[in-house]
């Protein structure tokens, strides 16, 4: 609940700068792709817009690729683990059996904790 509300109060100023950003910025510029001919007309505000999150995408990507050989270990490391884990439940079980059950020791004298 609290991480939410810090997010939103962190999400408001930002999203206030941006509406800011496209309100003062509605002047006309075009955007040309170089080997072709063609010329697209948007607000200054849109085009920056665009590649702010052209930029995010790719930088996204770069660190989804960037972290693939990590989950993949990761994901090996967790199987290794489960298959321990029967493993060791499986030999517990044999010991168990082996071991079969313990009486109750009645010989031991009672301890008792000094005050404090």
């Amino acid at each position: 609940m609290m991480a939410r509300l810090l997010g939103l109060v962190l999400l408001l100023p930002l999203l206030l700068l941006l509406v800011l950003f496209g309100l003062s910025n509605r002047q006309e510029v075009a955007l040309e792709l170089w080997p072709f001919d063609l010329a697209w007309m948007v607000p200054l505000s849109t085009a920056m817009l665009i590649l702010a999150a052209l930029a995010f995408l790719f930088g996204a990507a770069v660190a989804w690729a960037g972290s693939l050989s990590w989950r993949r270990r990761a994901k090996r490391l967790e199987e290794a683990a489960r298959l321990m884990d029967a493993e060791l439940a499986e030999h517990r079980a044999r010991a168990a059996k082996d071991v079969g059950p313990v009486p109750p020791v009645t010989n031991l004298p009672r301890l008792q904790r000094p005050a404090a």
